[in-house]
């Protein structure tokens, strides 16, 4: 948000998360409070982190304006995204104006001063990718093609994670090192995993903070099973805070608990190496961009 960095930099990194967000699926539940988007990054900055990546995309109330503030006064790096949800986190008359330029649209935020996002958000559907989903992919892999932009893709409980790859790499020529599949712990498939980091893509983990989510108890061995494969340099992590109740100010654990008790463990676990790869490494590559 204040401009390019060197990856060197970036530092400890919350690959996936939000400090504004709305959607009509989560009514009465917006992300829309800049004072407790502050408290939320001095208390990730407190433990350790410092960059967060917003995968909040065009239409869902990423406050694009407020990031470069909130930056400079806590210090944590902040990226942005622009891109494009499931048609659900829309209402179909606004989206409608946008729908036939996406791809447009997404190079202009990328682009045009003085806030940019540095990444494409894009989503697949529960097990495939449908028309509304192939019609986004279309488009940030064109956007892609003229920014060079990385791309995140939400995958619907964590599945099609082969599916939307293939549309990207396959069909639209996506580079797989500029892919990063998210919620792959929704669906804690170990050869799935494998499958889309030995092809080049980002495998990203997510959602301590969802407490209706029975997977995190398996977060270790799905990360073991790719270090075992030769694999951590693919893998990343995020707290994907999306309501105020999953704030560190509200029932928690919220972002600090991701680079505090999630990374201490990981640590213990998987050694050193391999947590520095996962919180340094991995998101100052994947995020990075030979801008076009």
């Amino acid at each position: 948000m204040l401009g390019d960095i060197d990856p060197a930099e970036f530092g400890v990194c919350d690959a996936h998360d939000h400090l504004f967000i709305r959607t009509p699926k989560l009514p009465g539940q917006a992300l829309d409070d800049a004072e407790a988007a502050r408290a939320e990054l001095v208390s990730f900055a407190g433990a350790g982190g410092r960059a967060v990546v917003q995968w909040t995309p065009w239409g869902m109330g990423g406050r694009l304006a407020d990031l470069p503030g909130l930056s400079r006064d806590t210090g944590v790096h902040l990226v942005a995204a622009t891109g494009l949800h499931q048609a659900a986190h829309y209402d179909p008359a606004e989206l409608s104006t946008v729908y036939d330029d996406l791809a447009e649209l997404f190079v202009r935020q990328l682009t045009e001063p003085p806030v940019r996002a540095g990444m494409i958000k894009a989503a697949g559907d529960f097990h495939h990718a449908g028309e509304h989903s192939r019609h986004v992919l279309a488009a940030a892999a064109a956007a892609h093609h003229a920014t060079g932009a990385p791309i995140g893709v939400h995958l619907e409980a964590g599945t099609a994670a082969p599916d939307v790859l293939g549309i990207l790499c396959g069909e639209h020529n996506m580079p797989p090192a500029s892919v990063i599949l998210g919620h792959l712990h929704r669906s804690p498939d170990t050869r799935i995993h494998r499958e889309v980091a030995a092809a080049g893509a980002y495998v990203q983990f997510d959602g301590p903070s969802r407490a209706h989510h029975a997977t995190d108890w398996r977060l270790l061995d799905s990360l073991a099973a790719l270090v075992d494969a030769g694999h951590a340099d693919r893998i990343l992590l995020g707290a994907d805070t999306v309501t105020p109740s999953m704030r560190a100010t509200g029932e928690g654990p919220g972002m600090p608990f991701l680079v505090g008790g999630l990374r201490a463990r990981i640590a213990r676990e998987l050694g050193d190496d391999v947590t520095t790869a996962v919180f340094v490494t991995n998101p100052a590559r994947a995020f990075a961009a030979e801008w076009r």
